[in-house]
């Protein structure tokens, strides 16, 4: 009777213990455990610990809330001023609410997948090529507005959406690339052409300091053949004084016609008297002798003479 009993008592341990093992169930800390008994969804979401379930009648399905890393794959599409790019993203979510991931969506990371690749492919219609370059944080932004809006009623939180990168045509690359070294060249004159001016400032007013004392003129001229002996050349620089060039200058400058006050003044004369010309009894006219006496020269005399051709001549 005894062994009996004792028998039974060990059998009776065996079967709680195997019950016990296929009740309990270990959650993670990472993970939440939704309960379903007979298909429906019974009680709360189980902590993490142990819990135990009905063998047979319980299935506990565990659901991951840690962020999931879900690469995008590359899209390919046509940009607003109609450049063909590809672009590929990255998206960070985590499951908020367990049993909505699991009861309201089949596979809730591949439909985060697909969402992120429309998406992206609407993203990329509506953008310009110099937005999805330098623009990125509020693509990113747009993006992430449009995968977390249909993902909340699934259970799913969408905590950053980033664009990794965007490969362009060849030929698009090698105009961009024309692009910014012809804007690196237009900088590069305009910094040499303020330059340029800064220093001709400084020029002109170093100049215009050494005009008044010429020996800085000649420190300045004796410290640049000191510059040019010092490079070890061959070259043979010889400096000429600036007083000579003047000299030089003022030896070639044409003599000048003396001005009007020193112009050498001649005695008057007095204005000659006109008298009226005299007429000969012939009909000639002479002029009137002038003031020293001397006849003057006769003017508009003719002398007639028979033609034999039947007219006159004159002399």
């Amino acid at each position: 009777m005894l062994q009996e009993l004792v028998g039974a008592i060990v059998a009776l341990v065996c079967v709680a213990l195997v019950y016990a093992g296929m009740a309990a169930r270990v959650v993670k800390q990472y993970e939440r455990g939704v309960l379903f008994r007979l298909g429906r969804v019974a009680g709360e979401v189980r902590p993490p610990g142990l819990t135990l379930i009905i063998p047979f009648v319980d299935r506990l399905a565990k659901v991951n809330m840690q962020i999931v890393t879900l690469p995008i794959p590359a899209q390919e599409g046509i940009t607003r001023d109609n450049v063909t790019v590809r672009v590929d993203a990255v998206v960070y979510f985590r499951v908020v609410d367990a049993t909505s991931a699991l009861v309201k969506v089949e596979d809730y990371k591949f439909a985060v997948s697909q969402m992120a690749q429309t998406s992206l492919r609407s993203i990329i219609g509506k953008s310009d090529l110099d937005d999805l370059l330098s623009n990125r944080e509020q693509l990113n932004q747009g993006l992430e507005l449009m995968i977390d809006s249909p993902a909340v009623g699934w259970g799913i939180q969408v905590d950053r959406v980033e664009i990794k990168d965007v490969s362009l045509p060849d030929t698009m690359k090698r105009s961009m690339a024309r692009q910014a070294e012809a804007d690196r060249e237009r900088r590069a004159r305009i910094i040499n052409a303020d330059a340029e001016l800064q220093a001709s400032k400084k020029l002109a007013e170093a100049a215009q300091q050494m005009s008044g004392t010429p020996a800085a003129l000649q420190l300045r001229l004796l410290q640049t053949v000191m510059a040019v002996s010092a490079e070890k050349n061959s070259t043979l620089v010889l400096p000429i004084p600036v007083e000579l060039l003047h000299f030089l200058e003022r030896g070639n400058r044409p003599d000048t016609p003396p001005t009007e006050g020193t112009a050498h003044q001649t005695p008057e004369q007095p204005p000659k008297e006109i008298t009226p010309e005299e007429t000969t009894p012939n009909g000639d006219r002479t002029q009137a002798p002038d003031l020293n006496g001397a006849p003057g020269p006769e003017i508009g005399r003719h002398h007639l003479t028979p033609n034999p051709g039947g007219g006159s001549r004159s002399d």
